[in-house]
């Protein structure tokens, strides 16, 4: 199950794959309110169904999230990203990067994917307009070629949303 379509990514560590088993297998016993696990066999790479909160701008819209998993998670973040199309939002480039600070520099071994989910939802929720970064041309533009949003410095200016 560490096996990934990508040849440059490296296989999971031991204790990354016993971590990511236990975080499925509690996932599937008690999933967050709002997400659903679609299952693969690619225990390195997940994609997460997210549905807007009721009461929200985004309230029953559909997104979908791929969170993959580097070689020492937890130590390291997973890079998580919205499969285009992404939901219009001040932190979410057309692109599916996500400028929130958990997912770089705040970054803790102790936060699961749950823990994430449910952040992004928060964010997604506290939103009062439905719009781009006012970066976003320039930014997708200069992340072609896949460019991770892991090698951006971002810059976490604005909490409101």
């Amino acid at each position: 199950m560490t096996s990934s379509s990508s040849p440059s990514r490296k296989a999971l560590s031991k204790i990354a794959c016993n971590r990511l088993q236990k975080e499925l297998s509690e996932w599937q016993v008690n999933p967050p309110t709002g997400f659903k696990h679609r299952v693969t066999d690619n225990l390195q790479k997940w994609v997460i169904e997210v549905t807007g909160a009721p009461g929200t701008l985004y309230a029953n819209e559909t997104y979908n999230l791929q969170v993959e998993f580097p070689q020492h998670y937890p130590m390291e973040a997973p890079q998580v990203i919205f499969v285009p199309p992404a939901p219009p939002h001040p932190h979410i480039y057309s692109n599916g990067h996500i400028c929130l600070d958990i997912l770089y520099d705040s970054w803790s071994p102790a936060m699961t994917v749950s823990s994430v989910c449910i952040s992004i939802l928060s964010m997604l929720s506290s939103s009062p307009e439905k719009q781009r970064p006012t970066d976003n041309d320039r930014y997708v533009k200069n992340c072609k070629n896949g460019r991770s949003p892991k090698e951006t410095r971002w810059w976490f200016h604005d909490d409101k949303v």
